[in-house]
């Protein structure tokens, strides 16, 4: 099967507004000519102008975002991003607006609009597109097809075109790995790029071909669900589970969730049960969260089972609620993956007509719970529970301070369960087919199956659900690779597993990871993907905690120094040392961000080694190589300053 993601053709932009409010006439007469309201708020925005036809624009869009998801501290994110949509940034005047209508300080509207990647507060243009720069993508030419796109369109990578017709940018992972490079286009998904479909999409775009016109093939994304087990491919009927909790009662059900063995198939492994249980004995408004914001790089099944299994997701949270007695929970979404957001509304839609959501679930009285869906906006620190749960909030997401942890004192400082996609789909079949079967597969700390999200290279890239215990070395077998450097499992916060390790297993007491499994060839340097790791971290570093602000790039710094050849014995000291400095971090980000280099040193010291001058000093930076581009600018090649 493949999935078409296009969006449907609407009028909701404010240029068709402007077409249809009469004030064109207004426009020529102050020399715009043909503008669009979107025009004319880049114009008034560059020649620093209110004029009242702009402000009643921002209103009118301010209006539509918050007729359509409200005013709730919940819809704070979908409201910004609706905005962002149709103005193609958040004008300073719909801030203002926005912190009006949610009786919110401005500074904490603006605070929220500027932390995620998504949002902006200067003009993006009518196109904005994101390339993936994760390393599988960066590996598949992403870099050279931008570089072709940004030739094609006449711009830089980073940059709005003067026109503000487009703007083109990088985003850390598309989630679409087992099928890029890939791109983002208005938040659409392209996958599978080539250097024919971007001379194509430069075309489209220079005739200002409205990207719900573009060809639907262009879109098509398509299903590698290559290996099947328990939780893939055992029959199952919405409800099935749900029904026969309710009849065997909460007991039964903790019961068998603790036979099963289940722990958090998020990465960390806690058990499910004793989750379910602790939130349950805490008095207060319990709450039920989906963490579906998968932004490690090289991780995608989520994706596959939000497409596949979303009924099978959401009765997974409904028996949550029926065990801790919550009336509301949330999916959170990675912005990325908003294509899905239709088909996932019309899943909870249907489960309300069934009724298996809402009030009086399958005729009980009693029984009240209800789903709604939060969507991000390119943050991969979300992905952290804690930062997650201020995301809804309304808050910028900065990680919280554990303990307390989200069981006791999770969303609006209620009681909470958090779990991952997967877990949700796994306790909806435990309740159906008992925790026996479940713990039938897996080792004894680690049962069941993991979904593993392979990528990179091998031959066959996608989701493999295989059972816990499971060699590396095998897991290469299933997806078809040749000779490899190594492998990263767990993404870059996990573990580099070098050829000698390959008979390490995927479990929780020995490689623990919440899906990403990324292979690397023989042909590859270690070291420019450890330096693109740490460029990861860098960037999505949320600047709260100095030890992750400040250690994320010097890190970056050392490893860049290392890759131009530039670096020393020293250097290699100081990159070592920064471990202490980014332990002291405020949350798992910072513990994380020198797993690649820790991993890497310790199994690929040769290769460190070779990229060092045999000198005493080393400066930063090759001075020769820094004057290159203003030489480019000024053509002018002649003597200039050598470094000695």
């Amino acid at each position: 099967m493949i999935f078409c993601p296009l969006p449907l053709r609407g009028e909701g932009t404010i240029g068709h507004v402007a077409d249809q409010s009469g004030f064109q006439p207004y426009f020529e007469a102050i020399g715009f000519g043909r503008w669009s309201f979107i025009d004319l708020l880049f114009r008034s925005r560059s020649l620093e102008i209110d004029t009242a036809e702009s402000l009643d624009a921002v209103a009118a869009v301010v209006d539509k975002a918050v007729s359509q998801h409200g005013t709730r501290p919940q819809h704070l994110l979908a409201v910004l991003r609706q905005i962002q949509k149709d103005c193609h940034y958040l004008p300073k005047q719909a801030l203002q607006s926005v912190a009006r209508r949610f009786s919110l300080p401005l500074a904490r509207v603006v605070g929220v609009a500027e932390f995620y990647g998504f949002l902006h507060t200067q003009p993006r243009g009518e196109y904005d597109i994101y390339f993936s720069d994760c390393v599988i993508d960066v590996f598949h030419d992403s870099e050279a097809l931008m570089q072709r796109l940004c030739h094609r369109l006449r711009l830089q990578p980073g940059a709005v075109r003067g026109d503000r017709r487009v703007s083109i940018d990088t985003t850390s992972c598309t989630g679409l790995c087992d099928q890029g490079p890939a791109l983002l286009v208005n938040g659409w998904p392209v996958p599978r790029l080539t250097p024919t479909l971007m001379d194509a999409m430069a075309d489209h775009i220079e005739r200002r071909v409205p990207v719900t016109q573009w060809p639907a093939e262009w879109f098509l994304i398509e299903d590698h669900l290559c290996r099947h087990d328990l939780l893939l491919n055992t029959p199952w009927r919405p409800g099935t589970g749900l029904k026969n909790a309710l009849r065997q009662g909460v007991g039964w059900l903790l019961e068998q969730l603790t036979a099963s063995g289940l722990r958090g198939r998020g990465g960390a492994g806690f058990p499910t049960a004793r989750k379910w249980q602790f939130c349950r004995e805490t008095p207060g408004d319990h709450y039920v969260v989906c963490n579906a914001d998968e932004g490690e790089p090289g991780t995608f099944k989520d994706r596959e089972l939000l497409k596949h299994y979303a009924d099978q997701v959401f009765e997974g949270m409904t028996l949550a609620a029926f065990v801790t007695g919550a009336r509301l929970g949330f999916l959170y979404l990675r912005g990325e993956y908003e294509c899905l957001l239709r088909p996932l509304q019309a899943a909870l839609r249907q489960r309300r007509c069934l009724g298996l959501l809402g009030r009086n679930l399958c005729g009980l009285m009693d029984f009240h719970f209800d789903i709604e869906i939060v969507v991000g906006a390119g943050a991969y620190i979300c992905g952290e529970e804690s930062a997650l749960l201020n995301s809804i909030e309304g808050l910028r997401p900065h990680p919280r301070n554990r303990p307390p942890y989200p069981v006791t004192c999770g969303l609006w400082n209620q009681p909470t369960v958090v779990n991952n996609v997967e877990s949700f789909a796994a306790a909806s079949l435990i309740a159906v087919h008992g925790g026996e079967w479940f713990a039938k597969v897996g080792t004894e700390k680690s049962k069941g199956t993991k979904l593993l999200s392979i990528s990179g290279d091998c031959a066959r890239p996608g989701i493999y659900e295989v059972p816990f215990g499971i060699t590396v070395a095998e897991v290469l077998g299933l997806c078809g690779s040749g000779e490899t450097l190594g492998v990263q499992v767990g993404g870059p916060a996990g573990t580099f597993v070098a050829p000698s390790d390959y008979q390490r297993r995927i479990a929780y007491e020995d490689l623990g990871t919440g899906g990403s499994f990324m292979v690397f060839g023989s042909h590859r340097d270690i070291i420019d993907i450890a330096t693109r790791f740490a460029q990861f971290f860098a960037h999505e570093s949320c600047g709260f905690c100095t030890p992750c602000r400040v250690g994320t790039s010097l890190q970056l710094r050392l490893m860049e120094k290392i890759r131009r050849g530039w670096a020393t014995a020293g250097d290699i000291q100081e990159l070592e040392s920064l471990k202490q400095l980014l332990e002291a971090s405020h949350c798992g980000l910072g513990h994380t961000a020198h797993n690649p280099v820790q991993h890497t040193l310790a199994h690929y010291p040769g290769h460190y080694q070779a990229r060092l001058r045999d000198l005493d000093f080393s400066p930063g930076f090759d001075l020769d190589n820094e004057l290159e581009t203003a030489r480019q600018l000024t053509g002018r090649f002649g003597d200039h300053l050598r470094q000695v």
